[in-house]
């Protein structure tokens, strides 16, 4: 690990990392605080996790320059875990969600997190997006988000009328909105405005435009730093016990895991530093979540946004995200009042435009044209992720994706061929599983019936256990009942 600190001896690149620090401080302050209330749990929390992620996950072997924190892929979780175990038991899920994840690092389980289908993870995110947008439109207009996906598709003509009247609802969604439009045009501004990241300044923006105009809108509640931390107790501990919350924390370290993994496989493309240790990453991942789950914080990953601002602004060592998390205690400690000004609806335009970056556009074209089978398992994914839960639209795009891998890889070819006295030599090649089985018994049932056969395996790479029992027993009932023919006796075997 303190080879990832070597290149501090060189000249210039202690100074280049605190200068990268207060960039990724200024992208985080904002998502931490966003991606808090969008869960439903105090402001403080996001901040507590954002601060272990760099202090307490920076320091540890794996990544070097990816920054972790709460993120917005989990938003929709945990406020369903909220919603449905209470936020005592939310620290309890993310401290056993952190153990398990140190349990597969040490396990040397983070290479295969790698072995995920690219869909599934798309999908999920596609999934988490969408639901992050249909719940944050409610937000943005100052209003109550129904629980489930498909209530808040269902509920959204209500809100447009709402919108529509007028009053207090349409200023607070027009907030939003305006916040949005920020963070859609500002990297098309000069280089010296982009110089404050696009997030920070949206939201500065709206506080200081609702502020101005004297606006009576919601912001955001604050409790103090101290007040917020909620340590589980022994009741809580004991809620893991019930199948609802082991399929939580199932879900928590499944997407966590994949997250920050895919997160670091994508930082490692963008600078020529170390490269990541998959299975010290996750280790560390897990006691940034362990740490959290004590504390009663919210879950943490690897944030792709906060990892690329890290790398954009010329990091080459952990210290500017070490860094980036002391500023984020600082803050917190020394101006809580400030987060207490800013509207509700800036943080869900912020998230909306998170969320809207989730999902895949730009990757759907290119699957339809080359891979039609990998899109059907990201739509299916995010389909069910919003119609149901994230826990079972998850496992429905990995079994999905597994019966196409099984599918695509099952070839198999079946040539006939005549022999001497009427006989028949059937040849199979490829591999032989039940996926093809109905194929390859519709070719040997269409072989006439008074006709001996022959089954040659040979070229078989593979032939699984139901395949095999079908052939045998299709030879045998086949064989039993043909007659040859003693005129085709006579002829030569054309071979």
């Amino acid at each position: 690990m303190f080879s990832a600190f070597s290149p501090l001896g060189s000249p210039g690149v202690a100074r280049q990392d605190i200068l990268a620090s207060l960039v990724v401080f200024l992208v985080a302050l904002p998502l931490c605080v966003g991606v808090a209330v969008a869960s439903g749990v105090p402001a403080e929390l996001g901040l507590i996790t954002g601060i272990v992620g760099g202090i307490v996950v920076g320091v540890m072997p794996g990544s070097a320059l990816q920054v972790s924190g709460p993120a917005a892929g989990l938003t929709v979780l945990v406020f369903e875990a909220v919603r449905e175990f209470g936020l005592g038991t939310l620290g309890a899920i993310v401290l056993a969600t952190g153990v398990l994840q140190i349990a597969l690092g040490l396990l040397r389980f983070g290479r295969w997190f790698r072995a995920i289908s690219v869909a599934v993870v798309q999908g999920m995110l596609a999934g988490i997006g969408l639901v992050l947008i249909l719940g944050q439109l409610y937000t943005m207009a100052g209003a109550e988000q129904p629980s489930s996906g498909l209530d808040k598709i269902a509920g959204l003509p209500g809100l447009a009328a709402d919108i529509v009247d007028g009053g207090t609802i349409l200023l607070s969604f027009c907030v939003g909105l305006g916040t949005i439009a920020v963070l859609v045009l500002w990297p098309k501004l000069p280089a010296a405005a982009r110089a404050v990241p696009a997030p920070l300044a949206a939201v500065a923006l709206a506080t200081a435009g609702t502020l101005a105009g004297g606006a009576d809108i919601a912001t955001v509640q604050v409790q103090g730093l101290v007040d917020a931390v909620d340590l589980p107790g022994l009741d809580d501990l004991s809620a893991l016990g019930g199948a609802a919350a082991l399929g939580t924390v199932l879900a928590f370290t499944l997407i966590a895991s994949a997250e920050s993994l895919f997160s670091a496989a994508a930082v490692d493309r963008m600078h020529d530093g170390p490269r990541t240790h998959y299975d010290k990453e996750l280790v560390a991942q897990g006691t940034g979540n362990a740490v959290c789950g004590v504390l009663g914080a919210l879950p943490m990953t690897a944030v792709i946004v906060r990892s690329s601002a890290n790398v954009r602004a010329g990091a080459r060592t952990p210290l500017s995200r070490i860094l980036h998390g002391v500023w984020l205690l600082l803050f917190a400690v020394a101006l809580p009042g400030a987060i207490g000004v800013i509207p509700l609806a800036a943080l869900a335009g912020v998230l909306v435009h998170a969320g809207c970056k989730l999902i895949p556009l730009g990757e759907l074209a290119p699957l339809w044209r080359e891979h039609r089978g990998e899109l059907l398992v990201l739509a299916v994914t995010a389909v069910a992720i919003v119609t149901t839960n994230m826990f079972e639209g998850v496992l429905l795009g990995l079994l999905l994706a597994v019966v196409k891998s099984a599918w695509e890889t099952s070839h198999v070819h079946v040539e006939t061929r005549e022999l001497t006295g009427g006989r028949v030599l059937v040849t199979l090649t490829g591999n032989a599983t039940f996926l093809r089985l109905p194929r390859i018994l519709e070719t040997l049932e269409a072989l006439p019936k008074d006709r001996p056969a022959e089954l040659d395996l040979s070229a078989v790479r593979h032939l699984d256990h139901a395949c095999r029992v079908a052939l045998e027993s299709w030879i045998t009932r086949h064989n039993s009942d043909a007659e040859p023919d003693p005129a085709r006796a006579a002829q030569p075997d054309p071979a």
